[in-house]
This record gives structure tokens, C-alpha cells and sequence, in this order.
């Protein structure tokens, strides 16, 4: 299981989790739901204290991976599987993206 901390304009939102089966989870931090000033960080994962479950990863971090040529060039540099969406996104989300979200890395004592 890996676990990445989901920020919104460097303010920490919730957790993404992929699971030992390839599904996924995310959830808002109390925090950040506890705020009224903070929005969603999609449509789709609106606020709410519930859970949200995938099978696949979900569409709004699928559509923060890079595409074609640039992530052959992504997946060739840092050595990752094309079809390892998360280490993907853990590799080209954690700093300078596009809009407000970075997703950094939960290492976990051994």
C-alpha cells in the first residue's frame, strides 16, 4: 500500500491511497474540511467526510499524468512502468504543475 498527501495550493487536502490490489481511495483531511474557504479539489471528490473508492486510479489524478512522447520521456528518466499511474504521479506532481494540486509522497517507517 502507498500513500500520497494531496495539497491544494501548498494547503495539505486529503490522502490518496493505492491499495495492494490496484484500487484506490482518497479522503479529505478533517482540517480541510473543517474550512468553508476551501474548496473541493474536484467536481468529481466533492467535500465530504465519506471515503471515495476506485478501482482504477481516479480520473481527476489520471488527468494529471503526462501523455504521449513527454511520458515516455517521464516513465524513461525515473525508470517507472508506463502503466504505474502512481509512481508516475508521484514523480511529476509533487511540484510546478499545473493548477493548484501537488501530490508528494507519505514514506512510511520500515
Amino acid at each position: 500500500m502507498r500513500k500520497a498527501n494531496v495539497f491544494v495550493n501548498n494547503d495539505l487536502a486529503g490522502v490518496l491511497t493505492e491499495n495492494t490490489d490496484g484500487s484506490y481511495l482518497f479522503c479529505y483531511t478533517d482540517d480541510y474540511l473543517g474550512d468553508s474557504t476551501k474548496t473541493a479539489i474536484s467536481l468529481t471528490l466533492p467535500k465530504s467526510k465519506k471515503e471515495y473508492y476506485s478501482p482504477t486510479i481516479f480520473p481527476f489524478f489520471f488527468n494529471m499524468l503526462p501523455e504521449g512522447v513527454n511520458k515516455q520521456v517521464q516513465t524513461g528518466k525515473c525508470k517507472i512502468d508506463e502503466n504505474d499511474y502512481f509512481s508516475l504521479l508521484l514523480a511529476v506532481a509533487h511540484n510546478d504543475t499545473i493548477g493548484a494540486i501537488t501530490i508528494k509522497q507519505i514514506l512510511e517507517p520500515v
